[in-house]
This record gives structure tokens, sequence and C-alpha cells, in this order.
């Protein structure tokens, strides 16, 4: 009889416990924003930003360049004022050029600005298709696999195209009604 009371507490604590378990899935968040093609066409734009800002960086580089060897080589033939206001001229092309690299490619830089900006709407549109998603699906726990944390996983758990189909959906509902507002 006692071991009857043992074998059916364990029962009762194992059923208790599987019906308190989360289900757990997995999404590719960097697949999902390679297919989508309006994050591709706003990367191109700040990749294009980019490159113009690294040609006008290269511009004001070689400029000081050109000016720095001019400066040393003309430093003897010059006297007094001259001699200072050449000089001048190209510590400030050179300050101009760090506070430039700054401006644009630092830490709190243009370019860390504009990929936030650029970044956080689709990332609200992952997170609500997520949200939707693990809703339908019962689950509990959504676990990203762009942040190489997942060491293995079956096929089964991967939910990234059913976000992606919800992503996809949405957008070309959207467009369906821009085109209705329209006409």
């Amino acid at each position: 009889m006692k071991n009857f009371k043992i074998i059916f507490t364990f029962v009762l604590f194992l059923l208790f416990g599987f019906s308190n378990a989360q289900k757990v899935g997995v999404v590719d968040t960097g697949y999902i924003l390679d297919k989508l093609p309006q994050y591709k066409e706003a990367e191109a734009r700040l990749n294009s930003q980019i490159d113009t800002w690294q040609s006008e960086l290269q511009n004001l580089q070689s400029e000081y360049e050109r000016k720095k060897s001019a400066f040393e080589s003309e430093k003897v033939l010059l006297i007094g004022d001259q001699l200072k206001l050449r000089e001048k001229e190209v510590m400030d092309l050179e300050k101009n050029i760090k506070t430039t690299t700054s401006l644009r490619f630092g830490v709190n830089g243009e370019i860390t600005k504009l990929r936030t900006n650029l970044v956080v709407p689709f990332q609200d549109e992952i997170w609500n298709a997520i949200k939707t998603m693990a809703e339908k699906n019962g689950l509990g726990t959504v676990l990203d696999k762009t942040d190489n944390n997942v060491l293995f996983l079956l096929p089964r758990y991967d939910y990234t195209e059913k976000v992606l189909t919800i992503l996809l959906k949405g957008s070309t509902s959207d467009k369906k009604e821009k085109s209705k507002s329209k006409k």
C-alpha cells in the first residue's frame, strides 16, 4: 500500500508537471529581415548614405594630405604670420576630419542613429508577428536563432517561416488597403 501511494504521488506530480510545461519555439530574425524587401530597400539607402559620407571623408583626407605636404615643403620659406596661418589651416583641416569622423561614424554618430531608425520599425513589426504566432501556437517562450544561442534545433520548433508568412501577409494587405484608398 505504501508503494502504491508513492507511485500515485509520483504519477500525479508527473502529470501536473507536464500540464504546466511551456512550449518553446525558435525564430531567426536575421533570416526574416533578409526576406523583407522593404528592409533591403532601407538598408540600401543607408549603405548609399554611408558610401557618400566615406567619399566626403576621403576627399577631406586627401585635401589634408595635400595641404600638409605643401606646408612641410614651403615651411622654410614662410615667415611670421604666413607660417602661423598655414599651420593653423592644416590643423583646422585635421580637426575637421576628426570631428566629421566622430559625428558621422562615432558611437553616437549619424550612422548609428540612422541604423537605429531603420531597424526599429522592422523590429516592431517582427515582434508583433512573433507575438501573434506565439499566441496561435501556444508558445510560452520564443528564442532568437540569430543570437547564436541555439545549439541544436529540430525543424518542428523553428517558427521562422510562420512569422515570415504573417509579416508578408500583413505587408500585402497594407498594400491592398493603400491601393483601395487611392482609388
